[in-house]
C-alpha cells in the first residue's frame, strides 16, 4: 500500500495515500530548520513528530528544496499574522493541513482555526493534536462542499491557506474549489502557491528518480489568470522575493542566498495572496 511503513523502534507507523505522504516534505524541512543555531523558524512540534513517526526518509530526506519549503512557510505565516493583527478573532482555514503547525506558530489566543485534510491524514494528525474550543480538525477533501458549512459556523472574517496542496489537483478541480470559496465567502483572503509548467515537469522527473507515486497535476504560469474565478490579487511574492517584512527577519545566510537564488529560480516558486469579491450591496 502506498505510504505504508512498518513500526520501527516504537515509532508511529505511516499508512497514507501517495499524495498525503508528501506532508513529510514540509514537516522534515521545518524539523531540520528548527535545530539550526539560527533558524528561520522554530518548530519544536515538527522535531517531536519527525522523531515519533516512522516516515520514509529515503524519499523525503534532506535536499536542496528544504530552504525553498521553509521560506514558503515563513511567507505564509507572515500573511496569517498580518490578518490576525487586523482580525484577532477571525477564522483561519488550513486546507490540506497535513502535519502543519501553523496554529502553534501564530496563535494569538483568540483566533478560530480549522485544519482540513483527508481522513487518513487526520487519523495520523490526531496522534499529535487535539481539538479545542477555538481549533477544530475536519476530515474531508478540499473538493467536498460539506466542510464549507463548518467554516460558515465559525466567526469571520476568513483566511483560507493552502500550502503545497493545490498543485496535486487537476486544473478543473482547483478552479471548482476556488470558485466555491469565492462565492460563499465574500471579502475573504485566500493564499496559496503556484508553479509554472517547466517546474511541474521537473517534479515528475524527480518523482521517478525517488520512486514517488505522487505527481503534480496543475501548473499556473500567471497567478493573475485566476482572477476570473472571483479572486483579486492583493500581494504577490516568491521564495526568492519575499515580502519586505519577511526579508528583514531573515538570517544573514538566507539574505546572502536570495540574489543568486532569484537569478536561478525567478518565476518558479510563486506565492499569491488573493481577496474574494465583496458581498454585493
Amino acid at each position: 500500500m502506498p505510504g505504508t511503513s512498518d513500526t520501527n523502534d516504537g515509532k508511529h507507523p505511516v499508512e497514507l495515500g501517495s499524495v498525503q505522504e508528501t506532508l513529510f516534505i514540509p514537516l522534515a524541512a521545518r524539523a531540520r530548520e528548527s535545530v539550526k543555531k539560527r533558524p528561520l523558524l522554530r518548530d519544536p512540534k515538527a522535531v517531536e513528530m519527525i522523531r515519533a513517526i516512522d516516515y520514509p526518509a529515503e524519499k523525503y530526506g534532506p535536499g536542496p528544496g528544504s530552504a525553498v519549503t521553509v521560506l514558503r512557510t515563513t511567507i505564509m505565516d507572515s500573511w496569517v499574522r498580518a490578518f490576525l493583527a487586523e482580525h484577532p478573532a477571525g477564522t483561519v482555514v488550513e486546507i490540506g493541513t497535513g502535519l502543519n503547525t501553523r496554529f502553534e506558530r501564530v496563535d494569538n489566543g483568540t483566533v478560530h482555526w480549522i485544519d482540513l485534510d483527508l481522513p487518513d491524514t487526520v487519523a495520523l494528525r490526531r496522534k499529535f493534536f487535539a481539538d479545542t474550543e477555538r481549533r477544530r480538525t475536519v476530515a474531508a477533501s478540499a473538493l467536498d462542499e460539506g466542510w464549507l458549512r463548518t467554516v460558515e459556523e465559525s466567526p469571520g472574517p476568513y483566511f483560507f491557506v493552502a500550502e503545497g496542496v493545490l498543485v496535486y489537483l487537476p486544473e478543473a478541480e482547483v478552479a471548482a474549489a476556488l470558485t466555491r470559496i469565492a462565492r460563499r465567502f465574500p471579502d475573504a483572503l485566500v493564499a496559496f502557491d503556484t508553479y509554472p509548467r517547466r517546474l511541474l515537469e521537473k517534479q515528475h522527473q524527480q518523482a521517478v528518480q525517488k520512486q514517488m507515486e505522487a505527481r503534480w497535476a496543475w501548473s499556473c504560469e500567471d497567478p493573475r489568470s485566476l482572477e476570473r474565478l472571483g479572486l483579486r490579487v492583493i500581494e504577490a511574492a516568491s521564495v526568492t522575493r519575499p515580502p519586505r517584512a519577511v526579508r528583514a527577519q531573515l538570517p544573514r545566510s538566507f539574505r546572502l542566498f536570495l540574489p543568486l537564488a532569484d537569478r536561478l529560480l525567478r518565476g518558479l516558486f510563486n506565492l499569491t495572496l488573493f481577496r474574494t469579491a465583496p458581498r454585493p450591496d
